[in-house]
């Protein structure tokens, strides 16, 4: 059996048999790695012999299909990401940062399923004693489950197990842990990863049982290992947070056979992870009201949910004043201190700004601009503005932008209480805003 030098970069996929240092395809310097390939132990036709008969063509139209129920992890959040639930025969890519939870969840929706059906869990990272301990912690009866647990990290001997028991659910942790005796490498390589996920998407097509792969994340936050493997799977999850606040939230970024633009919220506990169905008890204290406090309401995927910027504003006595944003983007924060500078006549250049979203969220929604921007206000006027919701985006001129389902967002400030909603349908611009809220309390 021969074997031959592949170059593949772990950005985009691209191969090519000499190293270069910068990738042709996507651009980037250094993302070429090294690889064995094997060739093949079966030979090609012989020169002059016919090629296999071809599979014969059908129209789209003539293909026989039969919609299939999907299988729901028992977690309703989870399912919501996923479209419904988990669709049988596809294959789920789970990414995020190291102790944020990803077993966690996958366990308790193996749990969830053994209840009624045959559910395998193959642990690459654990012993089978340690999954054991965690699977005490998060249920208190483990006798009358049918989970199995076998800790292996060949993805050879796994897809024959897979072939022989045929369970009705795989849960496989982590695919940066498998390394097959078939290919030079060590675990974790793009050659291993590419093998594993190939061996795992064909056994999950064949034998029409839904796979889970973990999957790890470089320090950048983009699934480690070659970028083609998010292009391999049916769908790919991401689950974030921060580590210090117990708030997760479990996007969708990829799905064949769903919406992207869902998410769903989690908190995590002694417990495992526990369902948020309201936001706002997170990400809302309607108790304060101390100046340097607005609401906004944000979207993620449909849901809209509200949520509080805080803000801290002091007179600097450095040449070049502190900017410290936790929970929002750091050059929107500059950007919007620009706009108040010019348009609202806010002296911004001299002040030490601080700028954090309550409840360990991160606002990326262009809506909350104006939040941030009267929560900066607010703090340096010292002026109270609890009861008000800002939604808005800021344009460079000063003017306020509509952002995306205002009505939505207004009917879910109301719901909760709240009656004085500033937007672009009773303002035109930053400057008008400030003036106004000026004039009112003084």
């Amino acid at each position: 059996m021969k074997t031959s030098t592949m170059f593949v970069c772990q950005e985009c996929g691209y191969e090519t048999p000499k190293f270069l240092g910068r990738c042709p395809e996507c651009g980037l310097w250094n993302t070429l790695k090294e690889f064995k390939v094997q060739s093949s132990k079966f030979k090609g036709a012989s020169a002059g012999s016919l090629s296999p008969k071809p599979e014969p063509l059908q129209l789209i139209s003539n293909v026989s299909y039969q919609k299939k129920d999907r299988i729901s992890t028992g977690i309703s959040e989870m399912d919501t990401v996923l479209g419904g639930g988990i669709v049988a025969g596809s294959v789920t890519l789970l990414a995020g940062d190291p102790g944020i939870g990803k077993s966690t969840l996958l366990l308790q929706v193996a749990l969830n399923l053994s209840l009624k059906d045959n559910i395998l869990y193959i642990s690459g990272e654990e012993s089978e004693s340690q999954v054991k301990l965690r699977a005490e912690r998060l249920s208190k009866n483990l006798k009358n489950n049918k989970l199995f647990i076998v800790s292996l990290t060949d993805p050879d001997n796994i897809i024959s197990i897979l072939e022989e028991n045929k369970p009705s659910f795989v849960i496989i942790d982590s695919i940066q842990t498998m390394a097959s005796e078939n290919l030079e490498g060590l675990s974790g390589s793009v050659g291993q990863v590419r093998y594993a996920a190939t061996q795992f998407i064909r056994a999950a097509k064949t034998l029409n049982i839904p796979v889970i792969l973990v999957g790890h994340v470089t320090k950048e936050g983009m699934v480690a290992g070659p970028m083609v493997l998010s292009h391999m799977v049916d769908t790919v999850l991401f689950l974030e947070g921060e580590k210090n606040t117990g708030t997760r939230i479990l996007r969708g970024l990829k799905n064949r056979f769903g919406p992207v633009d869902e998410v769903g919220i989690f908190l995590m506990q002694e417990d495992g992870m526990t369902e948020v169905t309201n936001p706002e008890s997170l990400f809302l204290n309607k108790a304060n009201t101390e100046a340097g406090s607005v609401l906004t309401v944000t979207l993620e995927g449909t849901r809209a949910f509200l949520v509080e910027i805080q803000a801290l504003v002091i007179f600097s006595k450095l040449p070049f004043p502190k900017r410290v944003a936790s929970g929002v983007d750091y050059k929107r924060l500059e950007l919007i201190l620009a706009i108040l500078q010019k348009h609202a006549k806010l002296p911004t250049d001299t002040l030490d700004v601080f700028v954090n979203v309550a409840g360990g969220f991160k606002l990326s929604d262009p809506a909350g601009d104006l939040g941030i921007a009267l929560a900066i206000l607010s703090s340096l006027k010292n002026l109270s503005l609890s009861k008000a919701v800002a939604i808005a985006e800021l344009g460079l001129l000063g003017e306020l932008r509509m952002p995306s389902l205002l009505d939505k967002r207004i009917k879910e400030a109301k719901k909760l209480g709240f009656t004085k909603v500033i937007t672009p349908k009773n303002y035109k611009n930053v400057r008008e805003i400030v003036s106004k809220i000026e004039y009112s309390y003084k």
